[in-house]
């Protein structure tokens, strides 16, 4: 494997959360539809259309954030790769002990 990625490896989120969007907006028109053809009230549909509709557009808000602060930090991974090599701040050290250490560990 060459280690690269094609587009739709890269973001595998993306079509999945349009996809839920979509049957959420589909459901969001079916349920009343068939609440109304089992005989509930035009205003019993109505409050459940605007409720699923509600809780659909948070839903889409809460995945573009999502999305967006994914993006965000996949760029900020790629950007930090390509500066330098992950190295710590000055004077931290990688790993446990140190051998020939002249202070005693309890």
């Amino acid at each position: 494997m060459s280690g690269h990625r094609t587009t739709s490896e890269a973001h595998p989120s993306h079509g999945t959360a349009t996809d839920v969007v979509r049957w959420a907006v589909f459901s969001c028109v079916l349920v009343p539809l068939v609440l109304l053809w089992y005989g509930t009230s035009l205003a019993g549909a109505t409050g459940t259309a605007l409720g699923l509709a509600a809780v659909t557009a948070a839903c889409r808000v809460l995945l573009r954030r999502s999305e967006r602060g994914a993006a965000r930090l996949l760029a900020e991974e790629h950007s930090s790769q390509r500066g330098h090599r992950h190295r710590a701040g000055a004077g931290a050290h990688r790993g446990g002990r140190h051998a020939g250490g002249s202070t005693p560990v309890d």
